[in-house]
């Protein structure tokens, strides 16, 4: 029995983001982008989340694609997570699916809280918002 998980990323898990050290000893697969069944939102642009909307429903949000250890999951990168935001299971663009941190009920009517679905991810949102 395998002792790892597919694990997506789209926010400061990323490769060079603040959370990018929980990940040390994961492998990286690559980027990737989920199914389009995803909204994206920014929570005062510290952390994104990602919210299920329905299969076709929302749009492919991108990320990164790792393979990591459950004791470097369990002991590393979730007790940093926001407690805005839990584990689940989605959908990765190619079927297959992929372990990643999504919000949790009733997190989206927060002060702070805006959608970025469109802008095409964290990097692009974060970009977007220090030229404004």
């Amino acid at each position: 029995m395998p002792d790892t998980v597919l694990m997506f990323v789209n926010g400061q898990a990323m490769s060079g983001g603040e959370l990018g050290d929980a990940l040390a000893g994961a492998r990286f697969l690559g980027p990737v982008r989920t199914a389009p069944d995803y909204r994206f939102f920014s929570f005062g642009d510290v952390f994104p989340g990602l919210v299920p909307a329905g299969r076709g429903a929302g749009r492919p949000v991108p990320g990164e694609l790792y393979e990591v250890g459950y004791a470097d999951l369990r002991e590393r990168l979730l007790p940093r997570e926001p407690a805005e935001l839990e584990l689940s299971v989605i959908r990765l663009e190619d079927g297959r699916g992929s372990l990643s941190m999504v919000c949790r009920d009733g997190v989206l009517g927060g002060e702070g809280v805006h959608e970025i679905t469109a802008e095409g991810g964290w990097r692009e949102h974060l970009a977007t918002a220090a030229r404004s």
